[in-house]
């Protein structure tokens, strides 16, 4: 009788897994049209048997797809439905051998798609950490480089309008972004920055989650814009867009508390687990970043990556005592 019951266990357990949806989980995606190629991600959950798919594009924040269906072996999602500024975005894709390929399509402009199931990235935090290394010198760009990541003219000249004045990064005005020369994997990072009424900014961990940087809110005004849910259901935790943020993938868990002019970020990032203390108080105390965020430079998750600062917006930002703790060996 044992014997039996473990042969059905089994039988049922084969059963069960060719019956799960080869799509199920979180997949990092490359997205390619002649010589432009950037980031996206896709998330899918099995709900009530039916396809429930997040979808992170190359800017802006996840968000849950207009609609997902399944068409014989392909997934068929709506990742944005029409509207009267742009065509319907949609994908279409298989699965062969734990690896995603399809196809974009928005109106007439077809994009490849290609896609690889996301790393875990679970590991136990280190025994030990080094000194604080400095990451900015405070006199000039060295170890710093513009990067054009969100433009589709990526091969083109990039106009940098990152400077040093008086032993600060700043940026002057709208235009590329800026990463280290070098990449990181496990790290712990000190950051300052003086940001001007309403403008927007972001420091980037490997270059793929995006901490929110924006100045204190302005009386009277918003003076940023939370994100949208980042699944349906989810405690909306506001803002996933705002300071103290991974900007649309984790919330504060208490409201940031700005000061009157330059604030701090410590991050620890640990695999995909982090933490963001803002101007000494934690907001996200060791949670898990499901995927990148938009602007990220790529989605190779499983490789160590630079900081980067964004610099696409108005400009004014500056940023100051810039540092940078490794495990320590």
């Amino acid at each position: 009788m044992r014997k039996i019951s473990i042969v059905l266990l089994v039988a049922a357990a084969a059963v069960a897994q060719t019956k799960s949806n080869p799509f199920a989980g979180r997949w990092d995606m490359t997205v390619t049209r002649g010589d432009v190629t950037f980031p996206s991600w896709m998330e899918l959950v099995e709900k009530d048997g039916k396809p429930e798919v997040r979808v992170q594009l190359r800017t802006g924040n996840v968000h849950p797809v207009a609609a997902a269906k399944m068409d014989g072996a392909r997934l068929i999602v709506t990742v944005a439905a029409a509207s009267q500024a742009r065509p319907e975005l949609a994908w279409e894709l298989t699965q062969n051998g734990g690896k995603l390929s399809g196809k974009q399509r928005q109106g007439d402009a077809v994009w490849q798609l290609s896609g690889v199931r996301a790393p875990e990235l679970k590991r136990a935090a280190p025994k030990a950490w080094g000194k604080p290394e400095p990451l900015f010198n405070g006199k000039d760009l060295t170890g710093w480089q513009p990067v054009n990541n969100t433009s589709n003219n990526q091969t083109g000249p990039v106009t940098s309008y990152w400077t040093v004045k008086n032993g600060e990064l700043m940026n002057e005005a709208k235009g590329p972004n800026i990463r280290t020369a070098r990449t990181f994997d496990d790290f712990k990072i000190h950051v300052e920055y003086l940001c001007p009424p309403e403008e927007n900014s972001g420091i980037y961990l490997r270059g793929r989650y995006e901490a929110q940087v924006t100045g204190p809110p302005v009386s009277g005004r918003r003076a940023e814009a939370p994100a949208p849910r980042a699944r349906p259901g989810a405690p909306y935790q506001n803002p996933y867009g705002g300071v103290g943020s991974i900007y649309g993938m984790l919330g504060p868990s208490t409201p940031p508390p700005f000061r009157p002019d330059w604030q701090s970020y410590d991050i620890t990032l640990v695999g995909r687990w982090v933490t963001v203390v803002f101007n000494g108080v934690t907001t996200i105390d060791n949670q898990e970043i499901a995927g990148i965020t938009g602007g990220a430079l790529d989605s190779d998750e499983a490789q160590p990556g630079p900081i980067y600062f964004q610099g696409d917006h108005h400009g004014g930002i500056r940023y100051r005592n810039i540092t940078i703790c490794l495990p320590k060996r």
